[in-house]
């Protein structure tokens, strides 16, 4: 590893426009590479629910982690470290040296698009979880990159819209958890696309205070993609590398900036000296290595990991004792999420699977099934799933280039100079008689021929700046065409490649609905079991990158579906396949109720092995779930004329719900396993709460003892009670067990221009769940000693 002093060296051997060269990106995923100081690039990744690496290519797969809400529902920090362990492997298979992740920001409501990708309402939490993640991926040689800094919370006008939050607020919770993961040796950070308190976070002063100088931060801070839009205000802010490249704002214009005195070489010096830094950490950087574990993994240990981590974050919020499933039930298994769930949200961090594991595959293989799907909640055209042929066309329709492809949604292939249209076909074999739906998605001209005649031709005006629609989910427009049953037709989709259009394009065919009442035959399945298993879920175009909700409904008559199967079989289990929170009117209903999140590729294996006592579900709610949307504490998160104040303050997820009246359906860090638990005392003890704790069940199971705070003489604004720690237990039948729950200085801590501790007394309240701490103490603080 290079020290300080011979990175200063080699930055010295570099003239003003070299070292600029190196701040912004070599191309789309990789940074730029200098061979007169051995520097090679660097290859970037999105996260950060598996490793995709650079590009989208349904032929390069990944191994698909439970979403970031499935892994803080875990509430279980050895677990994410082992998982981040098992990314960076997966990243230096993929030559990749910086994983874009972990998300940071909060579920200041349950409206957020990107809930999925965050782990939690509570910077304690969320801080705790995100350290764990760091350390797993960079014990393996590869950077950590927590984003996105800072109070990211929002997707709707994303790139524009300006957070207004205060000081307090912005401290101790929304950059509570970057702080924790600068403390724990993040070797990068991100900074966002929105603007906090007037600054866009790319030109923003915190990147240097408190990032750099108070935090002592000496990685590098890399732009979210496309986030830096100006020269000189970015370039004299702590932002480092500006990505991607090589196109953008800095380049020959900083160039001339710091020779016109607007910008001191010295930031760009330092700057480079923090890219050579990350290069040296990751094994870019001539006569450096990344250490990396030079354990070598039984076969199908992955795959276990994943498996345990989709038990261990199933929240199981309701039991009647259907639960878990005695042997030899018959069972109808109705939603089309049981042979198709959600493995993961939408948006840059979606990545194609390694493998699939449907939960109607892994109950066949226990009991005697029937599956129904009931009805369709996706009105999104469905991309041809079978071989393609993608061609690049010039002018006069000259053949560029051309591959075969898996499906028909091709976000990229090759660019090649001349291109002008973008061509995808397919030979479609006809399962039904009737009105097919096919349709085309891009932007630019987009036309659509079958069998050589032209059924579309539109034109899609690009209608958006943010990247992940351009790129990601562009537009699409449908015709309906008569076909027959039995015969093959053969469907061309085209689209124009203007500029800046991006590549993203779909050719899509959906056959006519069957001819039977699928909903009817949903419920005589479920009446004709002896347990019914309803699988409901959230759509892409619900919870995504670059787009807020605006119902926690869940689409599609879901739930008149549930309430018809609960009316014919009292045995029913809802599984609910949502990144966040979703209304279930039917909850009481219900036999039992699953969250499985968003659950990774082994989802299937995982919940079988809850349904049927394999496994305990371990997990516990990361956000407060609502029972009714007029409920929900916090309102306003859409920007207004492009502001958006956090009003709130402090009291966001179990803090606002706790400052009201109301209760929430299930209130943050609830979650029931097989067995139950009984709080018999507590006691405080320096910096430690002691909280004894006992099975009364008849299973050994896992308990996490939560230790909150209250002040409610407080000479200063505070939540009416905040998550100071938690611990895990583990306990045979009848045995008790004591958590050891640490308490930070932090926790009675709040910021008053520096890191202030009121005296007096703290109530201590310990139990399973914020809306239940059975058990009461009060301590002065001054009896605390860390």
């Amino acid at each position: 590893m290079h020290d300080d002093h011979e990175l200063v060296r080699l930055v010295g051997k570099l003239d003003l426009p070299a070292k600029v060269r190196l701040l912004a990106g070599g191309s789309v995923w990789q940074s730029c590479a200098e061979p007169l100081v051995g520097l090679r690039a660097m290859t970037f990744s999105d996260g950060p629910a598996g490793v995709r690496g650079p590009g989208w290519d349904e032929r390069r797969t990944s191994l698909a982690l439970p979403s970031p809400s499935a892994l803080a529902a875990t509430w279980d920090e050895d677990l994410v470290e082992r998982l981040g362990g098992l990314l960076a492997a997966e990243a230096r298979r993929k030559d990749v040296d910086v994983l874009l992740a972990p998300v940071l920001n909060l579920h200041r409501t349950p409206y957020g698009g990107r809930h999925f990708e965050c782990f939690s309402e509570d910077p304690l939490l969320t801080a705790r979880l995100g350290v764990a993640y760091v350390r797993g991926v960079q014990a393996g040689g590869v950077a950590a990159t927590p984003k996105h800094f800072v109070a990211n919370e929002t997707e709707t006008d994303r790139l524009t819209h300006d957070v207004l939050v205060g000081e307090r607020a912005l401290r101790e919770v929304y950059l509570a958890p970057f702080e924790a993961a600068v403390e724990a040796g993040a070797w990068a950070v991100m900074s966002a696309y929105n603007a906090v308190n007037g600054h866009s976070m790319s030109e923003s002063p915190m990147l240097t205070s408190p990032l750099k100088d108070e935090w002592g931060f000496d990685g590098l801070v890399v732009s979210d993609w496309g986030a830096v839009r100006t020269t000189v205000a970015s370039a004299v802010s702590g932002q480092d590398l500006s990505m991607p490249g090589p196109w953008g704002p800095w380049g020959e214009r900083l160039v001339a900036a710091v020779e016109a005195g607007e910008v001191p070489e010295a930031l760009v010096d330092d700057k480079v000296l923090r890219l050579l830094r990350l290069a040296a950490r990751v094994g870019a950087l001539e006569g450096t290595t990344a250490v990396v574990p030079s354990l070598v993994e039984p076969l199908g240990a992955d795959e276990r990991l994943l498996r345990e981590a989709v038990s261990s974050s199933t929240v199981l919020l309701r039991n009647n004792g259907v639960l878990p499933l005695a042997p030899g039930l018959s069972t109808a298994v109705i939603g089309p999420g049981a042979t198709a769930a959600r493995v993961q949200g939408g948006g840059s961090s979606g990545l194609y699977p390694s493998a699939e594991n449907s939960l109607l595959d892994a109950l066949t293989r226990r009991t005697g099934t029937v599956h129904a799907p009931g009805l369709r909640i996706d009105d999104r055209p469905t991309p041809v799933d079978a071989p393609v042929l993608v061609r690049v066309l010039g002018a006069d329709d000259e053949v560029l280039f051309r591959e075969h492809r898996l499906t028909g949604r091709i976000l990229e292939t090759r660019e090649v100079p001349g291109a002008e249209v973008l061509e995808i076909s397919t030979a479609l074999h006809v399962t039904r008689t009737g009105a097919w739906r096919l349709a085309v998605a891009g932007y630019g001209r987009l036309t659509l021929d079958v069998d050589g005649v032209r059924v579309l031709d539109v034109v899609q005006p690009v209608d958006t700046d943010d990247p992940a629609v351009k790129h990601l989910r562009p537009p699409h427009h449908d015709v309906e065409v008569p076909l027959t049953e039995g015969t093959v037709v053969e469907v061309v989709a085209r689209r124009e490649l203007g500029e800046d259009t991006g590549m993203a394009s779909m050719l899509a065919a959906d056959p006519p609905p069957p001819a039977h009442d699928e909903f009817a035959a949903a419920v005589e399945a479920a009446k004709r079991c002896d347990v019914a298993v309803v699988v409901v879920s959230t759509t892409d175009a619900i919870e995504s990158e670059g787009r807020d909700r605006h119902t926690l409904a869940l689409p599609g008559g879901q739930d008149v579906l549930v309430g018809a199967v609960c009316a014919v079989n009292p045995n029913t289990v809802v599984v609910v396949n949502s990144g966040g929170p979703v209304l279930m009117p039917w909850r009481g209903q219900a036999a039992a109720v699953l969250l499985t999140w968003f659950p990774g590729q082994e989802g299937g294996g995982g919940l079988a092995d809850v349904l049927f006592g394999d496994r305990e579900p371990g997990g516990r709610l990361p956000t407060t779930w609502p029972a009714e949307e007029v409920d929900v504490p916090v309102k306003d998160f859409l920007p207004v004329a492009q502001k958006l104040p956090y009003e709130e303050g402090l009291d966001i997820g179990y803090r606002a719900w706790a400052a009201t009246n109301v209760a929430p359906a299930y209130w943050f860090g609830h979650g029931l396993g097989y067995t139950t638990w009984d709080y018999e005392e507590a006691r405080v003890e320096r910096d430690v709460v002691r909280v004894r704790v006992r099975n009364t069940g008849h299973r050994p199971g896992r308990e996490v003892v939560q230790v909150y705070l209250s002040r409610p003489d407080s000479a200063v604004v505070r939540p009416a009670r905040w998550l100071a720690g938690f611990a895990a237990v583990t306990a045979g039948p009848g045995e008790s067990v004591e958590a050891v729950v640490e308490i930070p200085r932090r926790a009675i801590s709040h910021w008053a221009g520096e890191w202030v501790v009121e005296p007096g007394a703290f109530t201590v309240l310990a139990g399973p769940n914020a809306g239940d701490t059975r058990l009461r103490l009060e301590r002065e603080n001054a009896l605390l000693s860390w």
